[in-house]
């Protein structure tokens, strides 16, 4: 019986590493994939089939997906969208280059690998496609609108994608993570730096408080679990015969999910703002 295929985006660290890893345990063909040359060497010298694929441009999508479906005769059962970022700022100081890089990894990137590998499953019958959200695309906090923004989108096409699927053997279910042991906050340090004046900005108060606790090393938010919880719920995603449209991970998404239920918006705005 031929192992199931499986590609995941953002495997350098975190939890795309952490899911690469628990799927190969389990028996799947893993293609793990990342944006850096060095990070795909690193895969591969840990036993992954790995490829060079960067969100931000068509013809490494391009290039990966023809590569893997090359090696499996034009076939793959799952795409776990993983590989993102987040861009720390305050609206006001969002350009609009910025904001479009932001969208560029964390929607439009997902979207267009995600219509190459949709053919594939429908011609073979079946399929599974996992996204990984955030709580932030239901609830939004502040200085990280971008982030907030490009998840929000994230949850609209994807629930729009699941009803257009809806008869079909392909499903798609959204993972929503709160607070997960990974490089996301340095890497969200580093976006900072480069795009966001803080200086000149009237927030640069809160952007002194912003910094420090981007520099914190461990976690530094309640409640934060490792990446071993998004792997739990990729797997029932993946395995279930009737997957979930979403799964909440850590206390925190299951808290706002609540609230956001059964406060009002003014109440809601009173208990986000009491967060980071």
């Amino acid at each position: 019986m031929l192992k199931k295929s499986i590609l995941i985006t953002g495997c350098s660290s975190g939890i795309g590493l952490c899911v690469a890893r628990g799927l190969k345990s389990r028996g799947y063909r893993v293609f793990a994939t990342a944006r850096k040359a060095h990070d795909v060497q690193q895969l591969e010298a840990d036993g992954f089939e790995s490829l060079q694929l960067d969100l931000a441009h068509s013809d490494s999508i391009a290039t990966a997906v023809d590569e893997i479906l090359e090696r499996t005769g034009g076939t793959l059962d799952a795409l776990f969208n993983n590989g993102a970022y987040g861009q720390p700022g305050a609206v006001e100081d969002l350009s609009r280059d910025v904001l479009r890089a932001q969208f560029e990894i964390n929607l439009f990137g997902w979207h267009e690998l995600t219509n190459r590998v949709l053919p594939v499953m429908r011609r073979q019958g079946h399929g599974r496609i996992v996204q990984n959200s955030s709580v932030l695309g239901f609830v939004a906090l502040r200085y990280r609108g971008a982030y907030n923004a490009s998840k929000y989108a994230l949850e609209g096409l994807t629930d729009t994608l699941r009803l257009e699927l809806a008869g079909t053997d392909i499903h798609v279910s959204l993972i929503e993570p709160g607070p997960v042991s990974s490089r996301f906050r340095e890497n969200a340090l580093r976006a900072f730096q480069e795009n966001i004046d803080a200086d000149s900005s009237v927030h640069r108060d809160r952007y002194q408080a912003m910094d420090a606790r981007l520099k914190t090393k461990g976690p530094v938010v309640p409640f934060t679990l490792p990446p071993e919880a998004v792997l739990k719920k990729v797997i029932h995603a993946l395995e279930n015969r009737r997957p979930r449209a979403r799964y909440y991970v850590t206390f925190p998404t299951y808290l706002f999910g609540i609230l956001k239920r059964l406060l009002s918006t003014r109440l809601l705005d009173k208990a986000l703002n009491k967060v980071g």
